[in-house]
């Protein structure tokens, strides 16, 4: 079976209680025990030495008798429950607190030997074979004139401190016992903040994966779990969009490019089997053409489009004239302009107006707003095209005289394949791309684009550009030479 979070969560906190527990037990007793020792041997010591430098040297220099040194060490030894010897040089048990003081049995230590006690002021054991117990020994030496006249020896049972041992153990596994309870609400914290969220962010992310991008998590709490699911949320949203966008824009193509195919297809085959006689070919030929021109204006918009959004924002941005790009970009349409008698004003207040950007892009730009324009416009019409300067900005207006936009239309132009009823149109070529090409371009400057447009009476596009100051001369010269 797969381990979840919240098991893997359960099973660390089962062991953590386990090991806590086996710890106490265990290294922590060792330590209690350790400390125990420590404090009662230094205790010891100190005793020890204070009965060496008083009362034995007392005893030493016969300044005390044997029955008052003993009745002040047994008083002493009762009270810490102790034994308090006093040990001669060769090891001769000389006064036991633990005997009576009428008793005087000789008792010497087997090979006493201070020095084996090692460098520690205590030690654990039985005190040279002495005791059939561990004990606590501490062992102070008496002198007088730099010598040696004896010992003093406290010894106390270390099952005494080990009752104290467990006494503490018991306390500290009660204490650890209800530190381990009250975490329970951290788990239970984890199980209701944490584990049930995410398990329906899971569950969300198990139906976004199985196609359902309609689904929303229902987690609205304000942490990182509750953006977390907000922000699924907000990605199904735009991947659903963006999957309804896309089977409109494929229906969009295919529908673009089955009208024209389905029409140099029908007139081909006619040409071919003799359905359409010689005299006229020639016509259905040229329709042909039309057609497959319009294929290919389709083709490049597209290609167009799928650079912007494959480069996104990287543009080559330069200093130029966008007086003199106008100028050329007019230029180009002075064939379908004098056919269909329409002329192209344009109003500069100045000879030279320069902005810092992708001239190749604003070319495309204004090839597009021209040739809508066009296509739009009346028979004897004029296209104005002007450049004015506002707040550091250059703004750039393309107006016609022509049809107009209807008032339900102004915000679905820059779709695309939006076109507008046929019927306005005097050009049928259209894509429905040109507009979201000037949008997408004009957004990637990180400019602005709008429409002014009444029906029946014309439309104006205003888009904005930064304001530059004219390059030096030789970068003049060389713009002028790329147009040329």
């Amino acid at each position: 079976m797969k381990r979840t979070l919240y098991h893997k969560l359960v099973f660390i906190y089962i062991l953590f209680g386990i090991a806590g527990f086996v710890l106490i037990s265990t290294l922590g007793s060792r330590l209690v025990e350790d400390n125990l020792v420590t404090a009662a041997s230094t205790s010891l010591y100190n005793e020890a030495s204070k009965i060496a430098s008083r009362q034995a040297s007392l005893y030493y220099s016969e300044t005390r008798t044997y029955s008052d040194l003993y009745d002040n060490l047994s008083s002493l030894a009762s009270y810490q429950d102790s034994q308090i010897w006093l040990i001669s040089p060769d090891g001769e048990i000389l006064l036991n607190t633990a005997q009576s003081p009428t008793s005087r049995e000789t008792v010497f230590l087997d090979q006493f030997d201070p020095v084996a006690l090692g460098s520690q002021y205590y030690s654990t054991g039985n005190f040279f074979d002495y005791f059939n117990t561990k004990m606590l020994s501490v062992m102070v030496p008496v002198t007088s004139n730099l010598r040696i006249k004896g010992y003093v020896a406290i010894h106390i049972s270390l099952q005494d401190i080990y009752d104290q041992r467990e006494e503490l153990i018991v306390y500290i596994d009660l204490l650890f016992f209800l530190i381990y309870g009250l975490s329970l609400f951290i788990l239970l914290f984890f199980s209701l903040g944490v584990y049930h969220p995410l398990q329906k962010i899971i569950s969300g992310v198990k139906e976004y994966a199985a196609g359902n991008l309609n689904y929303n998590i229902p987690v609205k709490t304000n942490d990182e779990l509750g953006y977390l699911a907000s922000t699924l949320n907000y990605m199904s949203d735009e991947l659903n969009k963006t999957g309804e966008y896309q089977k409109k824009f494929v229906a969009n193509v295919s529908h673009d490019f089955r009208s024209p195919l389905t029409s140099i297809k029908g007139y081909v085959e006619a040409i071919l089997d003799g359905t359409i006689p010689l005299e006229l070919q020639e016509k259905y030929l040229n329709i042909v053409l039309f057609e497959t021109e319009r294929l290919n204006k389709l083709t490049q918009s597209l290609l167009t489009l799928n650079d912007i959004d494959r480069k996104g924002h990287m543009l080559d941005i330069t200093v130029f004239d966008i007086n003199a790009v106008i100028k050329d970009t007019a230029a180009t349409f002075e064939g379908i302009c004098t056919s269909k008698r329409i002329s192209i004003s344009l109003v500069f207040l100045a000879r030279s107006l320069y902005v810092s950007a992708d001239m190749g892009k604003i070319q495309q730009v204004l090839y597009n707003l021209i040739d809508n324009a066009i296509k739009f416009s009346d028979n004897d019409s004029t296209i104005t095209v002007e450049t004015t300067e506002k707040h550091g900005k250059v703004l750039v207006s393309v107006k016609d005289t022509g049809c107009g936009i209807p008032k339900e239309s102004i915000t679905k132009i820059w779709e695309r394949f939006y076109k507008l009823d046929a019927s306005r149109g005097k050009d049928r070529k259209g894509t429905g791309l040109g507009l979201s090409i000037v949008k997408e371009i004009i957004n990637a400057h990180h400019q602005n684009i709008n429409v002014i447009s009444t029906p029946g009476v014309g439309t104006e596009f205003i888009f904005t550009l930064d304001r530059a100051s004219e390059p030096p001369k030789n970068t003049t010269s060389e713009n002028a030479a790329k147009r040329g």
